[in-house]
């Protein structure tokens, strides 16, 4: 593993976890005797996410930060036939696992992109352990898919894209990984990759430009479409809902802004608070508006 410069996520070193039968990579750290925060990163990238947001919550928050099953230095099994091994289902189990390893039976999550998702879905099925959720730049994954169109479809191509059969989108983003990459990072609002500090566009492009990192990345958007699907509607059928307060923020030149209604969405979805605005971003919240979202992630978390 190529780590970043011991000073770029000072106070808060890697370790490599077993957790059931996968290995995750995760940092923790900040204050010893704070509460604890999982943050979980999104599509394409990794925990390095995180980074300048980190330094700001670190002062008053145990943080972990793990990079999720299929990327970054985290294992990357081959996906199944039903794609279950990639559900957000399975990706909650191994947070639920991995903080408790850590000692932290309660905890707040905060989930950007892939990771909001997973972080619904341990909100969900571990409601016992989540004290409070936030979840950037996403609505419910069931209500974008249900209320897909042209525009969405063609904003979002890659949720289409991606869940084609393998090896389709394996082998045509094998073809030039860093040239797609770089597309999605400066995408979404973000017009360009200008946000992205160097040493974290080169763990991005050091991480995904693998045949095992393509192949999981499109496993979890073929769970997205099928098995999480099913999961989600048997969860609205039980009236399983979010039980924790909530918070939603996402970026005002993005998707979610200019399609859904993002509050009235999880607030259908939770039976408590749930609370948020648009910020002046685009998709990559922590990246393009680490200051904003820091303020905001602890004045909720507080």
């Amino acid at each position: 593993m190529s780590d970043p410069s011991s000073d770029w996520f000072a106070g808060l070193p890697g370790a490599f976890h077993r957790v059931g039968e996968l290995t995750l990579f995760a940092r923790s750290g900040g204050r010893a005797d704070a509460p604890p925060l999982l943050l979980l990163h999104g599509f394409p990238q990794t925990h390095a996410m995180w980074h300048r947001v980190a330094q700001r919550l670190a002062p008053h928050f145990r943080l972990v930060l793990p990079d999720l099953r299929g990327y970054g230095d985290s294992d990357k099994p081959r996906g199944e036939p039903a794609h279950a091994n990639y559900s957000k289902r399975a990706m909650a189990a191994d947070m639920a696992a991995l903080m408790c390893s850590l000692g932290h039976e309660r905890y707040a999550v905060c989930g950007h992109d892939r990771g909001a998702r997973v972080a619904h879905r341990l909100a969900l099925d571990h409601a016992d352990a989540v004290t409070k959720l936030a979840l950037l730049d996403i609505a419910p994954t069931l209500d974008m898919y249900d209320s897909t169109d042209m525009r969405f479809a063609s904003a979002y191509y890659h949720w289409f894209h991606l869940i084609q059969p393998s090896p389709l989108p394996e082998t045509m983003i094998g073809g030039n990984p860093r040239f797609y990459l770089h597309w999605k990072l400066g995408g979404w609002g973000a017009s360009g990759v200008g946000h992205i500090e160097p040493v974290a566009l080169a763990e991005y492009e050091r991480c995904f430009c693998r045949a095992e990192t393509i192949h999981a990345v499109c496993e979890d958007y073929r769970a997205a479409a099928g098995i999480d699907l099913e999961h989600d509607r048997a969860s609205r059928a039980a009236a399983q809902m979010i039980a924790c307060d909530t918070l939603a923020l996402w970026g005002e030149r993005g998707v979610v802004q200019a399609m859904f209604e993002p509050l009235a969405l999880w607030q259908a979805q939770c039976s408590a608070r749930v609370s948020g605005r648009a910020l002046a971003a685009g998709h990559f919240l922590a990246e393009e508006r680490p200051e904003e979202t820091a303020a905001a992630l602890l004045d909720f978390f507080s």
